[in-house]
């Protein structure tokens, strides 16, 4: 059984949990944003689990083109479908609560979308400067 799929699913999701982490602590930051649970520690789980919907996502679609080869856009659009299939989950999850999906949808539609989508579009960069630098340190040492 191979790792390397299961390793950057977990890659992705630490990394975009580390980032909503960071997000979260600045957030916790400005007046007028209270929560129960303090803000770093309700986004990083969050980033965590979109992170793994958007690795799926990524190599269910789009899994023979280089990093080179995608837009930033269309990178950025596959964060934000994942965004919005975690909001559906939570969704469904209030649902069969019985409470309100529609006040859950609200809350957590909007930003996860936003920040999922930032997310991948900051991935695709990093990607791509990391492939540079390779590239760079690898005609430099041959």
């Amino acid at each position: 059984m191979q790792l390397r799929p299961f390793r950057g699913a977990i890659g992705i999701g630490l990394t975009w949990a580390a980032a909503w982490f960071g997000a979260g602590t600045v957030l916790a930051r400005v007046p007028g944003f209270d929560s129960d649970l303090p803000f770093a520690l309700l986004f990083a789980p969050l980033g965590f689990v979109t992170g793994i919907i958007f690795y799926v996502i990524l190599i269910a679609i789009e899994r023979h083109r280089s990093f080179d080869r995608m837009s930033l856009a269309r990178f950025a659009a596959w964060g934000a479908v994942s965004g919005l299939l975690l909001t559906v989950i939570i969704v469904a999850a209030a649902a069969l609560r019985g409470e309100n999906w529609r006040g859950e949808f609200r809350l957590f539609g909007p930003p996860l979308v936003l920040a999922s989508a930032i997310s991948a579009a900051g991935l695709l960069t990093l990607a791509r400067r990391a492939q540079r630098w390779r590239g760079l340190l690898t005609s430099l040492l041959c």
